[in-house]
């Protein structure tokens, strides 16, 4: 077994124009005041990395990872959030997602594609060039506005949907594999990859891709009303990446899983600050030691109520807590009297 690493803290929401949030420098300072051994990098924002320059220029990738760790911290992995998003996008939500592009390309769904798919191959480099091993995306969707269909969806339609899907992310995922990085889809409402048999029916389209892996969330699997911990015991060989998010699912007589519209914080599932929703971390740590999960436990911080500062303060104790050191031994060892073949027979009376 392998004790788990962390605490980690994913830098996207707390990125900004004030100190000591404004560069990368200053900030994994911050982290590593609250305790955090780790940041996992979005590469949209310049202020952390140039994604295309870490990928070309390995002296560059040596220098930004030399910035973090004489903070004291470690890269846990990239983050392609965003761009993995562009990968795949419904024309109905185009205006939406236009401005996850640069402004050149906005209008030109084409040429935005054909952007995020440069951007995932150059994260496959740069995480290459940075020693990393695993690294963060979305699948983006074509069929989500179909999830709950009326009108009925015609016969067909998911099967040519995921096969499209595939096309798209079966070069990129090959790119991934030359570099020897593990390319991991958060599982996530709004994606066609959104539970576990949408992520089989993907692996399908991918010929079961060595490196068509999972980021684990189980903040996404509460709202959803998911088993988050079969889960676990279902797609453990996939999981090379884990997102520690809490979630609270508190449905009435008048809102549920869809939430009515509603804002984050008048919703029946909303997100929460690590410790104070119903997530049971005790178990999830226990299911990941034992099935020897050697990434990190990275925070995501997501909450309606919560301030972001605080809330990162806690959570860097929080995962601390939650981290099992393994054994190297077994409890009862004490009382062990050795063994060869010839004493064992013995025992059995053969």
């Amino acid at each position: 077994m392998t004790t788990v690493k962390g605490p980690g803290i994913f830098l996207a929401q707390f990125m900004g124009d004030e100190a000591p949030f404004n560069n990368l420098r200053s900030i994994c300072l911050w982290a590593e005041g609250l305790g955090f051994k780790g940041v996992q990098l979005p590469t949209w924002d310049p202020r952390c990395i140039d994604l295309q320059k870490a990928a070309e220029s390995k002296t560059y990738a040596d220098e930004v990872k030399g910035i973090v760790e004489e903070c004291g911290l470690s890269i846990t992995e990239l983050s392609t959030h965003l761009q993995g998003q562009l990968v795949a996008v419904h024309p109905a939500y185009d205006a939406l997602f236009d401005g996850f592009a640069p402004e050149a390309l906005r209008g030109n769904p084409a040429a935005r594609t054909e952007w995020a798919v440069q951007q995932l191959k150059y994260a496959a480099k740069a995480s290459q060039n940075l020693g990393l091993n695993a690294h963060a995306t979305f699948s983006g969707s074509l069929l989500w506005h179909t999830v709950y269909p009326w009108p009925q969806r015609p016969a067909g339609l998911v099967e040519t949907g995921f096969r499209e899907l595939g096309r798209r992310w079966k070069p990129i995922l090959d790119v991934f594999d030359e570099c020897g990085i593990d390319l991991c889809y958060e599982i996530h409402p709004g994606e066609d990859l959104h539970d576990g048999i949408s992520y089989e029916m993907f692996l399908k389209e991918v010929n079961d891709h060595p490196r068509a892996c999972l980021l684990y969330d189980p903040s996404h699997f509460v709202l959803q009303c998911l088993d988050y911990l079969e889960y676990i015991d279902i797609y453990h060989e996939r999981i090379r990446m884990f997102h520690v998010k809490d979630a609270e699912f508190n449905p009435t007589g008048r809102q549920g899983v869809y939430g009515g519209f509603q804002s984050w914080l008048n919703r029946a599932g909303r997100f929460r600050s690590l410790g104070d929703g119903q997530v049971d971390f005790k178990s999830i740590f226990s299911k990941l030691a034992a099935y020897d999960y050697k990434g990190w436990a990275v925070m995501e911080w997501e909450c309606c109520l919560k301030h972001p500062e605080v809330g990162a303060a806690e959570g860097a104790i929080f995962i601390q807590d939650h981290i099992i050191k393994v054994t190297e031994k077994a409890f009862d060892d004490f009382a062990g009297t050795g063994s060869d073949e010839a004493f064992n027979k013995r025992i059995l009376g053969i």
